[in-house]
C-alpha cells in the first residue's frame, strides 16, 4: 500500500473545463435555426467536454440540419449520441462532445408512459490516464416523472462506484426544494444554483453540474454573452474542475486501507 500511495501522489494535478447546454434544436429567441451560433458559444467556452440536449439531427439540404456531426466537426470534438427520439426524418435528444478519449459508453432509459422519451449519457473518458465517469441527462416536465428519473440516476450511479464523477444536464426543477434535487444533493453534494433560464433575463436554476468528489470543483457560473441570450433558451453552464489524484488516497476510508 505505502508503493500505491507514493505513485499516486507522484500524478499531477490536472484541470478540466466542461459545460451543460440546452441548444433547443438550435433555435433562438429569433426564432431563427443557427447551429453555426451554437458552435460558436461552445468554442467560446473553451471546454473539454460539453453536455447537450435538445440535439435535433435531421437530413436536409444543408451539413448543419445533422446538428450532432456538424456540432462535432465545427468544434473539433467526439460526438457521443444519446437520441431520445428515433424518427426516419431523424433522430433528438442528448449528445456528448469530448476532446478526451472515450472508454466506454451506455445509454439508459429514463422514459416514463405517455410522457416525451429520456435518458442519459454513462461514459467513461479517459483524462490523462485517469477515468472520468461522465453521466449527461434531461429529465422531464412532470414532477412525478422527475422522481422517477432521479431514483433509477442514482441507481446507475450506485451500480459502479467511480472515484471521479460528473453529473450534468438539464433538470426541469424548478423548486430548488423539491424532493429530486435534495436526492441527489444527499448522495452527490450540494449543487450550487446558477439561474440559466430563460435566456434573456434567467431566473430558474434548471441547469446542474454535480462533481465528485465535490473539492474538484473549482468555479461554476453560466455562460453570460450576448450570443448566448440569443443563441438558445438556456444559457450554457460552464464549470472549472481541478483533479488531485493524491486526493483519493488521502481520502479513502480506513477500512479499505487496512484490506491492502
Amino acid at each position: 500500500m505505502p508503493e500505491l500511495q507514493t505513485a499516486v501522489r507522484g500524478q499531477s494535478k490536472f484541470q478540466l473545463s466542461i459545460a451543460s447546454y440546452n441548444i433547443h434544436q438550435s433555435i433562438g429567441r429569433d426564432g431563427l435555426c443557427k447551429p453555426g451560433r451554437i458552435a460558436e458559444v461552445i468554442r467560446d467556452m473553451h471546454v473539454d467536454l460539453i453536455g447537450l440536449q435538445e440535439v435535433d439531427s435531421r437530413p436536409g439540404l444543408h451539413r448543419e440540419s445533422m446538428q450532432m456531426d456538424y456540432l462535432a466537426h465545427a468544434t473539433g470534438m467526439e460526438a457521443v449520441a444519446g437520441h431520445t427520439i428515433s424518427r426516419h426524418t431523424g433522430h433528438f435528444g442528448n449528445v456528448l462532445l469530448t476532446r478526451h478519449p472515450i472508454l466506454s459508453v451506455r445509454q439508459v432509459d429514463l422514459s416514463v408512459p405517455a410522457r416525451e422519451p429520456r435518458g442519459l449519457i454513462d461514459a467513461e473518458l479517459d483524462i490523462h490516464g485517469h477515468t472520468l465517469r461522465v453521466i449527461a441527462t434531461h429529465l422531464g416536465l412532470g414532477a412525478a416523472e422527475r422522481r422517477f428519473q432521479v431514483q433509477r440516476i442514482l441507481q446507475v450511479i450506485d451500480e459502479r462506484p467511480s472515484s471521479w464523477l460528473v453529473l450534468l444536464g438539464d433538470f426541469n426543477e424548478w423548486a430548488p426544494w423539491g424532493r429530486p434535487l435534495r436526492w441527489l444533493n444527499s448522495r452527490l453534494g450540494k449543487a450550487p444554483n446558477h439561474c440559466t433560464f430563460p435566456a434573456r433575463a434567467s431566473c430558474l436554476a434548471l441547469d446542474k453540474i454535480w462533481v465528485q468528489p465535490q473539492l474538484a470543483l473549482a468555479e461554476l457560473r453560466p455562460h453570460d454573452t450576448p450570443l448566448t441570450r440569443i443563441a438558445s433558451d438556456h444559457l450554457p453552464l460552464w464549470a472549472r474542475l481541478n483533479f488531485d489524484p493524491a486526493a483519493l488516497v488521502s481520502a479513502a476510508p480506513a477500512a479499505n486501507l487496512a484490506g491492502q
